[in-house]
């Protein structure tokens, strides 16, 4: 499937979930791999604030791609966030929804309020 860019400039991202490896079968508590460089994948939960909307969302990333000094609550920012559709079939059950990538996750500042009273 088709991967979509993800514009950032105007939203306000919030870490909410601290970097974890992404496991790929639970059962035997394998980590999950990028299919290209072979390196271990991240996942990170966030809140996306966008014109007085959120959307709590899990973002995947390479693991050299983790910054230091992240802190939960804070803001961060996800160069090359892509999202990209899928869908399957498990026991029978179609299942769809939207994959969230990332190339890093670093700190970020919170946006500038404009029109705040001093």
């Amino acid at each position: 499937m088709r991967t979509i860019r993800v514009e950032t400039s105007a939203a306000t991202i919030l870490l909410t979930e601290a970097p974890e490896p992404k496991v790929r079968d639970r059962q035997t508590g394998e980590i999950a791999k990028d299919t290209v460089s072979g390196e271990a994948l991240m996942t990170i939960g966030v809140v996306y604030i966008e014109e007085g909307e959120s959307s709590l969302i899990k973002v995947t990333l390479p693991e050299s791609g983790v910054s230091e000094g992240l802190t939960l609550g804070a803001p961060i920012s996800l160069p090359g966030l892509v999202a990209r559709p899928w869908e399957s079939v498990f026991n029978g059950q179609q299942r769809h929804g939207i994959a969230y990538r990332a190339a890093a996750v670093t700190p970020a500042a919170f946006p500038a309020v404009t029109g705040a009273a001093a």
